[in-house]
């Protein structure tokens, strides 16, 4: 891994080629050029076109709603389905953009500004913005970010593509097991940058009640362990809290 990039000396320009230094060196584009490399492949062997990946990475920009999309365009799926369960999948953005805006957002910020970044937001983006736009000047957050996105983004269509070609001479289960460097690499930046006990508690369990609901065979076992396990979560939080005013 290459050394972390030198902060911005001074000006917009300079802080978006920070954001490509940073995603250049970051472990999230060695996760993302496998994720890619596995999902060009399926595509490949959904029978879908090249350029159709590609456009799905640029646009949708979100690997397990990607998965979804594909393998639900198989035979006997309705499309409305697919529709909702690609739209839950992606409910998991939420949270990460509302908590991303006010720390990037400048005071005469306009709605447009705003537009190209939350496109670009991924985990991968989240963490990466979370972890060095709070030592930068304000006005430089946005465009470090757009620098960022459009660097793993534009990894993850050239991969699709690389992906795509490389099906034929990849072992069968190359394309799950690149996928699964995604989640894998997500839960030990997660677990790495959790600090309060309400962060640690939630991903505490959720790990241990995902693997209950999966096997218990639950409708949208996925959805359930997040309102679930957030819900508690947040209650030890209050509860921590109350304690801590006491004293």
């Amino acid at each position: 891994m290459a050394d972390a990039p030198l902060p911005p000396p001074g000006t917009t320009t300079d802080a978006f080629l920070f954001g490509l230094r940073t995603a250049a060196t970051s472990v999230f584009a060695f996760v993302i050029i496998f994720t890619y490399i596995g999902f060009g492949a399926m595509c490949h062997d959904y029978g879908l076109s090249v350029g159709w990946a590609m456009l799905s990475t640029a646009l949708q920009w979100a690997g397990p709603a990607q998965v979804i999309l594909v393998t639900g365009l198989g035979p006997g799926t309705v499309l409305i389905e697919t529709a909702v369960a690609v739209s839950l999948s992606s409910v998991r953005f939420l949270p990460i953009v509302v908590a991303l805006i006010p720390l990037v957002k400048r005071e005469n910020a306009r709605p447009w500004h705003l537009v190209v970044p939350v496109h670009f937001m991924a985990v991968s983006v989240w963490v990466e913005a979370m972890r060095h736009a709070p030592s930068l000047p304000r006005e430089h957050r946005i465009p470090f970010c757009n620098g960022v996105g459009l660097a793993l983004l534009t990894l993850g269509t050239i991969f699709t593509a690389v992906g795509y070609y490389m099906q034929a001479v990849l072992p069968a289960l190359f394309g799950a097991a690149a996928m699964f460097i995604t989640p894998i690499s997500f839960l030990t930046s997660t677990a790495r940058n959790a600090r309060l006990l309400l962060e640690k508690a939630a991903l505490g369990l959720g790990l241990a009640i995902g693997p209950v609901l999966a096997f218990s065979q639950v409708q949208f076992d996925l959805l359930w362990t997040g309102v679930i396990g957030g819900t508690l979560a947040y209650g030890l939080h209050r509860v921590q809290r109350s304690r801590s005013d006491k004293v």
